[in-house]
């Protein structure tokens, strides 16, 4: 078994998922007319998207391979995979940013964990590199919220709430 794919199968299974659960979000926001933001979850989606296919480029594989079960995360997710209920209709660019910089930050630990795990140099190499790349990101997004507003209280407080027929 090449552990270097392995590892490699399972960064971009992560990548794939969080480019996918932002899109999921993007669209989410879209429908409740919260372009703002689900501008902001295109941006993380497409930012995923490249670092998807760069694994895939470097690996020269047509499409992922079946996922191996080294390197596994621990829930049925990857650890850069937003939660699928972390996303409100009516949140601003903070929460955005904060649904990222948790998801980043997982994204680094699990790689500085594999780093210092025993595993073949290649397999630490690539992911101390992947690592320092969540570390650049985290910084990135913490430079962002320092730009956004921070939401006033009562942000998620609708009069008129949207409701589901039934």
């Amino acid at each position: 078994m090449d552990d270097y794919a392995d590892f490699m199968a399972r960064a971009y299974s992560m990548e794939l998922e969080a480019h996918e659960r932002y899109a999921q979000f993007a669209e989410q926001l879209d429908t409740h007319n919260n372009r703002e933001v689900a501008q902001m979850f295109r941006k993380l989606s497409a930012i995923e998207a490249l670092h998807a296919k760069r694994i895939l480029d470097e690996m020269r594989w047509p499409s992922m391979p079946a996922l191996p079960p080294a390197f596994a995360w621990e829930s049925t997710e990857g650890p850069e995979t937003a939660p699928l209920d972390a996303a409100h209709y009516l949140m601003q660019p903070f929460h955005a940013l904060e649904i990222a910089l948790r998801c980043e930050q997982q994204a680094q630990k699990y790689f500085e964990d594999i780093a210092a795990a025993q595993v073949p140099p290649a397999v630490r190499k690539a992911a101390l590199e992947m690592a320092e790349e969540e570390r650049e990101h985290v910084g990135l997004i913490q430079q962002w919220l320092e730009r956004v507003p921070r939401p006033e209280p009562g942000w998620d407080e609708d009069p008129d709430p949207p409701r589901n027929a039934g």
